[in-house]
């Protein structure tokens, strides 16, 4: 097995809804030393959570950082515009010098047409608008010029300059149905697991993702599988370190605590080393090839703590 690689959060969410750039600096300079090899955020452009645009943030971070990749889990793509996409991460491509990952989901289509509506579109395009809008941003990224007439993009002569540095630039899939799995084999570079999935439901992803992938015809060893994982370092006082937990979670998935209160306890790992690392394992034997190491308060010193302490144990 080849070494495990990692990742880290860009600080997004300012719950006083005041955000701290100073703080996000520090973060990403102070990762970047430490030896991440990512840094991620997430993506929300309606809703209540006060979480920073994520294209923008990820602009700032090519500015300040020199080496991590810099990646966004995940943009819903159906409510985005792929030809403004395709230039938001062409430029960001050239701002980090090669350095961009663009992941994309489907989003909350079995919700209905609520989440949509908002953006001008329906549940029920949503697929037809991904599949599109895909092809569009990676013919923009590779042809002088496109001619393309579809249901939703119609390019005569279209040209797109610069292209991105990285060809091609890498677009990862965030799914969990199987036919969001299947079609994750099929179309993308990568796989993010999403934060809020439980081990147990990545394992299973991630076994049918790799089925998926050989009836394709696609080397496994070429296709990244990652997962983010919410963690709290606390050795001193282990239960400080889940009561925050719930605290940030009761603001950010109000929802998911409703349906589930063991919500926190499926998803997250806290504690002193040994527990986070324990944990940590689990997310490896269930397929994870990089991990995105996401505390959520103190980052920095939660950051070191994980290089210095919980990363040795599991290399």
């Amino acid at each position: 097995m080849s070494e495990l690689r990692f990742g880290m959060p860009i600080p997004q969410v300012f719950l006083d809804g005041r955000a701290d750039m100073a703080l996000v600096r520090d973060v990403l300079r102070r990762g970047e030393q430490l030896g991440y090899e990512s840094a991620w955020v997430q993506d929300q452009v309606a809703g209540e959570t006060p979480l920073l645009e994520s294209v923008g943030l990820l602009c700032y971070a090519a500015a300040v950082t020199e080496r991590l990749r810099l990646g966004v889990s995940v943009i819903v793509f159906p409510i985005r515009n792929a030809v403004q996409l395709a230039k938001n991460f062409s430029s960001l491509d050239h701002m980090s010098n090669g350095r961009a990952i663009l992941g994309i989901g489907l989003g909350p289509v079995f919700a209905g047409d609520h989440y949509y509506r908002i953006f001008g579109t329906r549940a029920n395009e949503a697929l037809r608008r991904f599949n599109e809008g895909l092809d569009v941003l990676r013919r923009l990224w590779t042809e002088e010029v496109v001619d393309f007439a579809g249901e939703f993009y119609q390019l005569e002569q279209a040209r797109m300059e610069p292209k991105p540095v990285q060809q091609p630039l890498p677009i990862w899939f965030g799914a969990q149905h199987p036919d969001a799995l299947r079609r994750t084999a099929l179309k993308a570079d990568g796989y993010m697991g999403a934060g809020p999935t439980t081990t147990a439901d990545f394992a299973r992803n991630v076994t049918l993702l790799r089925r998926f992938l050989d009836e394709a015809g696609r080397d496994p060893q070429s296709f990244p599988i990652s997962k983010r994982v919410y963690l709290a370092m606390d050795s001193q006082r282990p239960e400080r370190g889940k009561q925050r937990l719930d605290e940030f979670f009761a603001a950010r998935y109000p929802w998911q605590i409703e349906a589930n209160p063991d919500f926190v306890a499926d998803i997250c790992y806290w504690g002193g080393p040994e527990q986070v690392a324990d944990g940590l394992r689990e997310v490896v034997a269930a397929g994870a090839e990089m991990i995105v190491l996401n505390p959520l308060w103190d980052f920095v010193e939660q950051l070191e703590m994980l290089a210095e302490e919980v990363i040795p144990l599991l290399n």
